[in-house]
C-alpha cells in the first residue's frame, strides 16, 4: 500500500539509516532488562524453597479472575476503575507497541491474525483504548499529586514517599499513548493531503483529534513528527520495560506470576519449613526468618509485587489505632534489602551478606503487633501474603529468645498445663457444674458420644467465657445432638501457639488433642470457639468434619430441629461483629446472620465494615496477653463503628471477640448504651 510519508525501516537521518536505530534500540534493551533481571532472580534462586506448583487450574482461575479480570480493584472504587482501564489499556497497546519495534525494521509487517477484519477491529479497539489509558493517567497524577489519599503517605521513618516515581510512571505511559498516537496520525493526515487511502481512525480518539489537527500542516512536518514519534516511543518503551524492576513499578512485570503463585487456602500457616515433615522439625538447626534468604522465593516475589497501593496497611486494624506495624512496610522494607544486597550497579558488583532482619530492617514490636487478622491479605489486589512472612519471623525471634516479656507467662503456662492461665486441667470441665437442668454433656474419657464439642482453653477458664459453653451445651442438648466433651483429656487448640511462632509446643498440643479426639471416637467436631474450629480445621490432620456452632444453629433451624421464639419487640438493634478466624480465614458469613434473623422481630444492622472487611477485636495470636504500644484499643473503634451503625447490641461468635468488646464498652465509657452476647448466649435465650 503507498503512503505519502517514508516509514522508519527507510528513513534516512544525516545520511544514516534510521533502521539501524530501530535495530539497535532492541537489541540495548533487551540486553539491559535481561541483566536487571538476572540480578533480580538471585534472591529467589537462594531463598527456601516453597510449594506452589499444585492446583494449577485453580491457579488459572485465579490468575484469570484477580489478575486479568482486576477483580479486587474496584474495592477501592475510584482508583480500582483508573488502575483497570490503565490495566486494560496496557494489555490492548502492548500488541500495537510490540508491532512497532518490528514495523522499524520491516515496514509493511502486520501481527499474524491482525491482517483483516480483526485487525480493523483492533485498530479502532487499541485508539479507544489509548484515548482512555492517558485520561487516566492524568486522574490518576492528579490523585498522586493534588488529593494524596491518606493511604499513600509515608511516614518519616521509613523514608521518602513514591510519589515523584509513580507521576514518572504516568508520565512514561502518556508518552507512549501520545506518541503512539502521534505516529498513526500524522501518517494517516499525509495519506489524506495527497488522496491517498488513509486507514480509519476511530472518532474522537486521541488520534483522530491528532489527525484532525495536523491536516493542514506540511508533509515535510509531518514527516518528522512521523519519525520522531516512532523512536519516542521505541526508546520510551524499552527504557520503561528497563525501569520497571527498578522500584515498585516491578509488579508491572511480577503481578502475573504473583498471582499465579498466590495461597489457595485458607486459615492455615506454612510449615517451618517445605519438605521438613513434623517428625523432622527436631532435626533443624534453626527455626523460622532470620535473614533474607530464609523467606521462601514466594515470599520474596510478594516483596517484588507490592505496588504500594497502601490498602492493606488501610484496613490494618494494628496500623489503625497507632501500632508499630504497617504491612506495606513488611514488603517494601523487603524489597529494598534485596535490591540493596544483590546491586545491579556498578555492573558486577558482590552480593551482600545478609545480617540479622530483627534490629536491623524489621523491629520486634513490629512484628509482635500483628492480630494475624488476615485484612491486608484479603484487600491485597494481587495476592501478597503477610501472616506466615510475620508467622516465620516470629519463629526466628522464639528460636533466638526474643520473647515479649508479656507473654512468657502464658507460654510457660501452655508448657506445664495445657492452658494460657496455668490452671488445673481437672478443673477443665468446671463449667458444666451450672448447666441448666435437663442439660447435660458426656464426659469422652468414659462414655461415648457420636459430636464433640470442642471447648478450648478461654471458654473453660475464663469465668465470663464459661457462659458460652453453658450456652453452647444448651443449643447442642435441647437441639437433640448426641454430645460429649473431652474435659482434662482437652488441650489448648494451639491456634494462637503456632501464630505465636512457638512451633514445637504447638506440636505438641496437636498430637496430645489429635489422639484424644480420634480415641472419643467421636464422628464430627462443634466449637464455639473460631481459633479452635480454625485450627482444627486448617492446621490438623486426620480429624473428623469440624463445625462452627453457628453452622450447627443455621443447619438445624432450617430443620426444625431447633425452634425460636421471638425478639418480642425489645427496642434493641443489633449488630454482627464477624470474627476474623470465622469471616476472612473461613467465609463463615451467612450461617451466624440466618441465625440472628431466625429470631422474629430481631433487628438487625451492619456495620459499614463486616463480612470480608470486618475489624480486628484484637485478640488474635496470643494477643489478650500482649502490652502492645498503640494510641487506642481496637476494640473501642469497633464499638464505635456499632454505635455509627446505630447498634446498641454487639453479636459476637468468639468468646475472644467478647472478652475485648465488652472491655471495650467500658473503656469506650458507653456502659448502659452498648452491650455485648455471644451468638450462643442469644439463641440459648430465645430457644423454645
Amino acid at each position: 500500500m503507498e503512503n505519502a510519508l517514508i516509514a522508519p525501516a527507510k528513513y534516512f537521518f544525516l545520511f544514516i539509516p534510521t533502521v539501524l536505530f530501530s535495530i539497535l534500540i532492541p537489541l540495548v534493551g533487551v540486553a539491559i532488562f535481561a541483566y536487571i533481571m538476572a540480578i533480580r532472580l538471585a534472591p529467589l534462586v537462594k531463598a527456601a524453597p516453597d510449594s506452589r506448583f499444585d492446583r494449577i487450574p485453580r491457579r488459572i482461575y485465579n490468575v484469570v479472575k484477580i489478575w486479568l479480570g482486576q477483580y479486587r480493584q474496584p474495592r477501592y472504587m475510584l482508583a480500582g476503575v483508573v488502575h483497570i482501564v490503565i490495566f486494560a489499556g496496557f494489555l490492548i497497546l502492548s500488541i500495537r507497541s510490540c508491532s512497532l519495534v518490528i514495523m522499524g525494521i520491516s515496514e509493511s509487517f502486520v501481527m499474524p491474525g491482525f491482517g483483516g477484519l480483526l485487525g480493523d477491529i483492533y485498530n479502532i479497539l487499541k485508539d479507544y483504548a489509548a484515548t482512555a489509558v492517558l485520561i487516566a493517567c492524568a486522574i490518576a497524577a492528579f490523585r498522586r499529586a493534588v488529593v494524596k489519599p491518606a493511604r499513600y503517605a509515608v511516614p518519616a521513618k521509613y523514608g521518602k514517599d513514591h510519589t515523584v516515581e509513580a507521576l514518572f510512571v504516568l508520565g512514561l505511559i502518556s508518552t507512549l499513548m501520545i506518541s503512539e498516537s502521534l505516529f498513526e496520525a500524522s501518517s494517516v493526515a499525509a495519506n489524506t493531503q495527497a488522496g491517498l487511502h488513509a486507514e480509519f481512525l476511530a472518532p474522537l480518539s486521541l488520534a483522530w483529534l491528532f489527525k484532525q489537527g495536523l491536516l493542514s500542516t506540511s508533509l515535510e512536518t509531518l514527516q518528522t513528527i512521523h519519525i520522531a514519534a516512532y523512536y519516542v516511543h521505541d526508546l520510551t518503551f524499552f527504557f520503561f520495560l528497563c525501569f520497571l524492576p527498578l522500584g515498585k513499578h516491578f509488579h508491572v512485570i511480577t503481578s502475573l506470576f504473583n498471582v499465579f503463585f498466590m495461597r489457595i487456602d485458607k486459615g492455615n500457616i506454612k510449615p517451618v519449613q517445605h519438605g521438613i515433615t513434623d517428625e523432622q522439625l527436631d532435626d533443624l538447626e534453626s527455626f523460622g526468618v532470620k535473614k533474607l534468604e530464609d523467606f521462601t522465593w514466594k515470599h520474596i516475589l510478594d516483596f517484588y509485587s507490592c505496588a504500594d497501593c497502601g490498602r492493606c496497611s488501610d484496613n490494618c486494624p494494628a496500623n489503625a489505632v497507632g501500632r508499630p506495624l504497617s504491612p506495606r512496610f513488611i514488603s517494601i522494607k523487603g524489597r529494598d534489602l534485596a535490591f540493596k544486597n544483590y546491586p545491579i550497579y556498578p555492573y558486577g558488583s558482590p552480593f551482600k551478606k545478609s545480617e540479622n532482619l530483627i534490629g536491623t530492617t524489621y523491629e520486634e514490636d513490629e512484628i509482635w503487633s500483628c492480630t494475624t487478622c488476615g485484612a491486608c491479605e484479603q484487600e491485597c489486589p494481587i495476592g501478597i501474603e503477610y501472616i506466615d512472612k510475620i508467622v516465620d519471623l516470629r519463629r526466628g525471634m522464639v528460636d533466638e529468645g526474643l520473647v515479649p516479656q508479656s507473654l512468657q507467662k502464658p507460654l510457660s503456662a501452655l508448657e506445664k498445663r495445657g492452658n494460657p492461665w496455668g490452671k488445673m486441667e481437672k478443673k477443665r470441665a468446671d463449667w458444666t457444674k451450672d448447666l441448666p437442668e435437663g442439660v447435660t454433656v458426656k464426659d469422652l474419657a468414659v462414655d461415648s458420644a457420636e459430636a464433640l464439642y470442642f471447648v478450648d482453653s478461654i471458654t473453660s477458664f475464663d469465668d465470663r467465657m464459661q457462659t458460652i459453653g453453658q450456652a453452647t451445651a444448651t443449643i447442642l442438648s435441647r437441639a437433640g445432638a448426641d454430645v460429649g466433651i473431652l474435659g482434662k483429656q482437652e488441650k489448648d487448640s494451639g491456634n494462637e501457639i503456632r501464630r505465636f511462632g512457638e512451633e514445637m509446643l504447638f506440636q505438641t498440643m496437636k498430637e496430645m488433642n489429635t489422639d484424644a479426639i480420634i480415641n472419643s471416637g467421636a464422628k464430627h467436631i462443634i466449637t464455639a470457639d473460631p481459633h479452635a474450629y480454625n485450627a482444627l480445621k486448617n492446621d490438623y490432620q486426620g480429624l473428623p468434619p469440624v463445625e462452627h456452632i453457628s453452622q450447627f444453629i443455621a443447619r438445624n433451624v432450617k430443620s426444625g430441629a431447633i425452634r425460636l421464639t421471638g425478639a418480642n419487640g425489645d427496642g434493641k438493634v443489633y449488630t454482627y461483629h464477624d470474627p476474623c478466624y470465622l469471616g476472612r480465614h473461613n467465609d463463615v458469613y451467612d450461617d451466624p446472620r440466618a441465625a440472628l434473623d431466625a429470631i422474629a422481630g430481631l433487628k438487625r444492622v451492619e456495620m459499614e465494615r463486616c463480612r470480608d472487611r470486618s475489624f480486628c477485636c484484637g485478640g488474635g495470636g496470643l494477643m489478650l496477653f500482649y502490652e502492645p504500644e498503640e494510641d487506642q484499643r481496637m476494640g473501642v473503634l469497633r464499638v464505635e463503628m456499632a454505635a455509627a451503625a446505630g447498634a446498641n447490641v454487639i453479636v459476637t461468635a468468639c468468646p475472644f471477640c467478647l472478652v475485648n468488646m465488652e472491655d471495650a464498652i467500658k473503656v469506650a465509657g458507653m456502659e448502659g448504651k452498648m452491650e455485648a452476647i455471644d451468638l450462643s448466649e442469644l439463641i440459648a435465650q430465645h430457644m423454645q
